[in-house]
């Protein structure tokens, strides 16, 4: 395997704006010790109490140590202590200004289907906000920049996020960009060798560890493809090979509701937000080749 790898990875982006505090907290928690993940919960489930508190305070409230408060301060983007106690200070202002208590989104198997409708709404809104707060723009920007003026763009993904890898290519061909979706391991790397420069490789992996997407990733990488990751773990392997790094949130985990459903909607969003800007950059191109295959589909819908 290649040593080249990025030389940004491990670099942490600026301090979570109060809003993205709650998504960074669940996007980063499982991966956290358990010592620095009663931390990020206590902060997170009581913003406004924890930000009356001390280092010290904190410490002996979640039964861990100042050293144990402050790396996770710091794994949360802040540079210490007290910026993380500002943004709980802000995080709980705007909590108070009026927004709506959570519920408790547990489904039961004997849940009436009404309350699995409203648990999983409540999923998905929250899902989608805390992708859209944890969202870099300045890594997106960057990305549809890559993607407008790409000469070929390959996407990888298994599983669930192979059918957001398709539903990213089927996009990007309505617009006239030459895109493929692999979603064979084998197929995937014989293809990232024929990448170069001024082509895009995109890996969607929510784990960020998936071995099948990063392989080819990584190929991608190493014949200069310009690279893309959209991952729930920007912590995890993926992040590499990933010139452009996404981060997605998830909807907490349940027995009826798995990582495969959960993830895929914080992907969905990136890949809408991946399109929207690509279609934009290229709207002389764009317009017309959406109109095309709206006419060349016209007749099927007619009765």
């Amino acid at each position: 395997m290649t040593q080249h790898v990025k030389e940004t990875f491990g670099q942490q982006p600026g301090p979570p704006a109060p809003a993205a505090l709650a998504a960074k907290v669940r996007t980063l928690a499982p991966s956290m010790t358990r010592s620095m993940q009663r931390v990020a919960e206590a902060v997170a489930g009581d913003p406004a109490g924890c930000a009356a508190l001390t280092v010290t305070g904190l410490a002996e409230l979640t039964g861990t140590s100042e050293a144990t408060v402050v790396r996770t301060a710091r794994l949360l983007g802040y540079p210490g202590y007290r910026d993380l106690r500002l943004a709980l200070a802000g995080l709980a202002a705007q909590q108070q200004s009026g927004r709506a208590p959570a519920i408790t989104t547990d489904i039961a198997v004997d849940d009436p289907i009404a309350d699995v409708v409203a648990k999983l709404a409540y999923d998905e809104q929250q899902t989608l906000a805390d992708t859209a707060a944890g969202l870099d723009t300045a890594q997106l920007g960057a990305a549809v920049t890559a993607l407008a003026g790409a000469r070929r763009i390959d996407v990888y993904g298994v599983g669930a996020s192979g059918l957001v890898a398709q539903d990213l290519t089927q996009k990007l061909l309505r617009i006239g960009l030459i895109a493929h979706a692999h979603s064979d391991p084998h197929l995937a790397v014989t293809n990232a060798v024929q990448l170069r420069g001024g082509d895009v490789a995109l890996a969607i992996t929510h784990s960020g560890s998936t071995g099948d997407v990063i392989e080819p990733l990584r190929v991608a990488f190493e014949h200069g493809a310009t690279t893309v990751a959209i991952t729930g773990r920007p912590d995890g392997p993926v992040a590499q090979y990933a010139d452009h790094l996404l981060t997605t949130s998830t909807a907490r985990e349940s027995e009826l509701r798995p990582a495969a459903m959960s993830s895929r909607t914080g992907q969905l969003l990136v890949v809408d937000c991946l399109f929207v800007g690509v279609a934009q950059r290229t709207y002389e191109t764009a317009a017309p080749a959406l109109s095309a295959s709206y006419e060349a589909l016209a007749h099927r819908h007619r009765r």
